[in-house]
């Protein structure tokens, strides 16, 4: 049996991959396969740090290396904000639209 790289993806997943070619552009493909294997790196050393230092210093790097993006919500807020700004809305459909943006789940 050939070794393999402890960070190999299993051949389901491979496929998935391969078959998204058919559909998407090979830019999306190969960087879902990149995020991947960085994902996988990133799990490795939270694991070791866990293992031979501490469990908060690995939850700090996994925070740090793959901060958690925006909402949807969160970035119609942003852009509400920055378009209230710029006054090119008058103050009362800028509170609707902001409210209706607050009420929205934060998925």
């Amino acid at each position: 049996m050939i070794n393999q790289h402890p960070i190999t993806p299993p051949p389901k997943l491979v496929q998935q991959w391969a078959s998204m070619f058919e559909y998407h552009p090979d830019e999306k493909v190969f960087s879902e396969v990149a995020r991947w294997g960085a994902d996988q790196e990133l799990e490795a050393c939270c694991m070791w740090i866990t293992r031979e230092k501490s469990v908060l210093i690995a939850e700090e790097l996994g925070i740090a290396r793959r901060p958690k993006l925006p909402t949807l919500k969160e970035q119609a807020l942003a852009a509400l904000r920055e378009v209230g700004n710029c006054e090119e809305i008058d103050n009362t459909t800028y509170g609707t639209i902001r409210r209706a943006l607050e009420a929205l789940p934060n998925d």
